[in-house]
């Protein structure tokens, strides 16, 4: 006869569902919490690096009193040349009046490396202009 009330093997099925299930979500927790992290970073390189390039303006514009405008190729170096220092890498390009950077980088993954996912791209764009002039409203203080 069978005894009904031994309850060998009962928890085998519930822990071959759970465990993977919670290890999943654990890895989409910490995998996709790092990789907004990248995000981040990747967006205050890009922001960064089209800031520095803004600064490279044209300095015949300044000297005879023109409109300040970018110097494209000094500005793509400044910003090539932050990418660098940063360590980091991505695509520059700027315009008379404009600088655009976008850092491209790949960030492993640690847990849903499990389950065949090895790493996300992880792409950061940003764009500046030169600053033409320090505008303040009536009554504010500079």
């Amino acid at each position: 006869m069978i005894d009904l009330r031994r309850d060998d093997g009962s928890a085998t099925a519930f822990v071959v569902v759970i465990v993977p299930a919670l290890l999943l979500v654990a890895g989409l927790v910490l995998d996709l919490g790092l990789a907004m992290n990248a995000r981040v970073h990747a967006l205050a390189v890009a922001e960064e690096a089209a800031r520095t390039g803004a600064g490279a303006l044209d300095p015949v514009e300044l000297r005879h009193g023109g409109r300040p405008s970018l110097d494209p190729t000094r500005a793509e170096a400044a910003a090539r040349s932050y990418l660098a220092g940063a360590g980091e890498g991505g695509t520059v390009s700027a315009s008379a009046n404009l600088v655009t950077v976008t850092v491209k980088l790949q960030q492993p993954t640690e847990l849903l490396r499990l389950i065949g996912l090895k790493s996300f791209s992880i792409a950061g764009t940003a764009t500046a202009v030169p600053a033409m002039s320090i505008a303040n409203p009536a009554g504010s203080t500079p």
